[in-house]
């Protein structure tokens, strides 16, 4: 009597695992037969910079905190003539504040001493244009006034693209277009074909050179080059039909 009891709870368990295993079977097969397609597209496109800054800097160094500025005073009309030569106008220039620092002397030993060897000004000058290529230009040239004594620090010249707003709806709407144009390659195979637009999500927008392949989570904002290559990303699920 044990021997049949037992048999028929062995037979029962079996019938329920079977049970579990077919519910669970038709659980992961609704997870996982969605009809929908994520698909990833992206556009690009080449754009000129229509705007640049560049900053340098005219330095004097003399014993004394007054004769240093004096100095550097005296070199700004000469700056402001080369500037004007080379065809970049008066409102388009700005003088930056102001600064500087002491020196102090050093042992022999390398140590540093509470006694002043000599006193830096620094007079910031910064030019804003459309002309993008001329300011190119002055930026490799700025050094020709060494040879009229002037000592000058030129940095590098910053490029932006004003039309970025309306570039990036532009870019996206081309992004998604290009999603769609994926999602129908990949359903073509399975005689599918792509429904509507269940939900979009924006990537970030890369900025860069336009040979550059870096990207980044966080989008990248490239100013040093002139031409720029700005791409957009888009992931976008569409309904299958």
């Amino acid at each position: 009597m044990f021997e049949k009891l037992e048999k028929l709870q062995v037979v029962t368990l079996a019938i329920i695992l079977a049970f579990g295993i077919v519910a669970a079977a038709k659980i992961i097969t609704g997870t996982f037969s969605k009809d929908t397609i994520t698909v990833t597209g992206s556009a690009f496109q080449v754009v000129k910079s229509d705007s640049a800054r560049l900053e340098f800097e005219i330095t004097a160094k003399k014993p004394e905190r007054l004769s240093a500025y004096n100095e550097a005073q005296k070199q700004i009309p000469i700056v402001m003539k080369y500037l004007e030569e080379k065809g970049i106008a008066k409102e388009n220039i700005e003088l930056g504040a102001s600064r500087g620092y002491y020196n102090y002397k050093r042992t022999a030993n390398g140590y540093m001493t509470n006694e002043v060897e000599n006193y830096v000004h620094s007079q910031p000058i910064i030019i804003t244009s459309k002309d993008v290529d001329k300011i190119k230009e002055l930026s490799t040239s700025l050094d020709s006034l060494i040879s009229q004594g002037i000592d000058v620090n030129v940095s590098l010249p910053l490029y932006f693209y004003s039309g970025i707003s309306d570039l990036k709806v532009k870019l996206l709407e081309d992004a998604t277009v290009d999603a769609k144009e994926r999602a129908s390659a990949m359903l073509k195979a399975t005689n599918n074909k792509v429904g509507k637009i269940q939900s979009v999500r924006m990537g970030v927008f890369q900025i860069t050179p336009v040979d550059s392949t870096n990207v980044s989570d966080y989008g990248i904002n490239d100013t040093s080059t002139i031409d720029k290559k700005v791409t957009s990303v888009a992931n976008v699920v569409f309904r299958v039909k």
